[in-house]
């Protein structure tokens, strides 16, 4: 018997979340979403979340603070930020990227958290 649980999620027309995040593929444990052109700013408000994040830039320049550090993150970067640890990003040049997050950011209204 197949797996009858494939998805394609074409971006074009995924959905939206309260910051301008796309959503991309969902699963049961794991769930992308893209950001894209961000513009930079001043850093975004400190925050934790109740779930992992790993992120691939695919443009662009930001710093990623977390625990005391600063991080540049440059196109071909890969970052992650631990479940529950306090961060924030300042975007230095317009700036594209796709995070995965486990569990699901925008499952039970995680997203905002």
């Amino acid at each position: 018997m197949s797996d009858t649980t494939i998805t394609k999620v074409d971006s074009h027309y995924s959905p939206t979340g309260p910051d301008g995040e796309k959503y991309l593929a969902s699963g049961k444990h794991v769930a992308m979403r893209m950001w894209e052109n961000e513009q930079p700013g001043e850093p975004k408000t400190p925050a934790t979340r109740p779930y992992e994040t790993v992120g691939y830039v695919l443009s662009g320049r930001a710093e990623l603070h977390l625990a005391g550090q600063v991080v540049i993150l440059e196109a071909g970067n890969s970052w992650v930020v631990p479940q529950n640890a306090e961060h924030t990003y300042k975007i230095l040049e317009s700036f594209s990227a796709v995070e995965a997050t486990s569990p699901p950011a925008q499952v039970h209204g995680r997203d905002g958290e």
